[in-house]
């Protein structure tokens, strides 16, 4: 057996322990709070205006309002119309942070009763919840490559899942990389694919009132190209008077958060290429800057899951240039410019093309929102809910 599928084990066992200290009272009665859907963020994730990511944001989208949400501890002011409960994490040695997250979620939901859980990301904490609540059906989300997930790295590892769990995957490609190695008789994950809630998105502008701006959103980090941008920017903007770069995002999703040596070592030379850094914008900010903007780049090194900048910059109008890897050719289809970041003068080429063809931009424009409809939060929720009631039925 693997290191660390042992730790997993022991870890697993320490979790269902009646031993566990007592956590901190949950802010109302469980009376008030026990729902029939509780919903488990991931660790880190937050669910706040001001501080989420994309699993937070799409929570937040197809939820109902009788969900209880369950994550990290926050300060800050959550969503409205959402009843959200920290996990208090248990201090205890000798496990880390997340574990310890972990075990302040399995006690909390084991306080809440719901029938139905869903985990958005994390296959080791499904199954510590599907024998800690087996009165409850669990869900896993899938956001992310399973194959680097812990117990779902192997065939063997998600074949147990789905005999233990319903899986759902939030892209085709998601779906593929689960299925590697198995064969697809039986249960097997449905696709849910991620969503964006249209009525949410600001009018957007006609190509011609746009502004000339070349914009990045999304984490500041290697994977995402960030660095790919300032270059082709660099390469881009001495070609294009009146154009500007800008990059919306941080490492982390929260505002003020600190910054990597990546992000050191990027700002200087993002100044000199004529990029703005904006840091961290909440999303109805960044939906915003998406409506004004001309362009709007994703090009991402690694292989997108799916792609919700994507979706949110078609949404808004703009005309999108990414890569082609991952779930990115599912979401945009032919309403994008592709381009490889990591091959030179590919990137800085298409914003140059694209900067100078204002008939290209309205085209891809109008392509991306029509293509954006099929993504529409409305139809998720429908078929999110569809899920709940046969879960429910059982």
């Amino acid at each position: 057996m693997a290191a660390d599928e042992i730790r997993e084990r022991d870890i697993g066992e320490a979790f269902s322990s009646t031993r566990l200290p007592q956590q901190a009272s949950l802010s109302r009665s469980d009376a008030q709070l026990r729902g029939r859907v509780v919903t488990v963020l991931p660790p880190r994730e937050g669910f706040s205006p001001q501080a989420v990511g994309a699993i937070g944001l799409l929570v937040h989208r197809l939820g109902a309002p009788d969900d209880v949400v369950v994550g990290q501890p926050t300060r800050a002011l959550t969503f409205s119309g959402r009843r959200f409960v920290p996990a208090a994490s248990p201090l205890w040695p000798p496990f880390g942070r997340v574990e310890r997250y972990m075990a302040g979620v399995v006690r909390t939901v084991r306080r809440l009763r719901p029938d139905v859980i869903e985990v958005h990301n994390r296959a080791n904490l499904a199954w510590r919840l599907a024998d800690a609540v087996p009165s409850a059906r669990v869900v896993l989300f899938v956001h992310n490559d399973p194959q680097g997930m812990r117990m779902a790295r192997r065939p063997a590892d998600r074949a147990a899942l789905l005999r233990r769990v319903e899986v759902v995957c939030v892209s085709r490609f998601l779906y593929e990389r689960f299925m590697e190695g198995l064969e697809p008789r039986g249960r097997v994950p449905l696709v849910l694919p991620n969503t964006v809630d249209l009525s949410e998105v600001p009018a957007p502008r006609p190509a011609q009132a746009r502004e000339r701006t070349i914009l990045f959103v999304g984490r500041v980090v290697a994977n995402k190209g960030t660095d790919a941008f300032v270059q082709a920017c660099a390469e881009a903007l001495p070609r294009l008077p009146g154009w500007r770069g800008v990059i919306i995002g941080a490492d982390r999703f929260c505002v003020d958060g600190p910054k990597t040596a990546f992000e050191r070592g990027l700002a200087p030379r993002a100044r000199a290429a004529g990029v703005e850094l904006l840091g961290y914008l909440p999303n109805r900010e960044v939906l915003a800057a998406m409506s004004r903007a001309a362009i709007v780049a994703v090009p991402s090194r690694w292989a997108e899951p799916f792609g919700l900048t994507a979706l949110e910059a078609m949404a808004s109008g703009a005309a999108l240039v990414c890569g082609a890897r991952g779930g990115l050719p599912e979401v945009a289809g032919e309403a994008a410019v592709y381009a490889d970041p990591d091959e030179m003068g590919a990137l800085s080429a298409a914003f140059v093309k694209l900067a100078g063809d204002v008939e290209l931009r309205a085209r891809l424009g109008e392509a991306g929102m029509a293509r954006a409809r099929m993504f529409d939060a409305a139809d998720a929720r429908k078929r999110l809910g569809e899920l709940r009631a046969r879960l429910l039925s059982h």
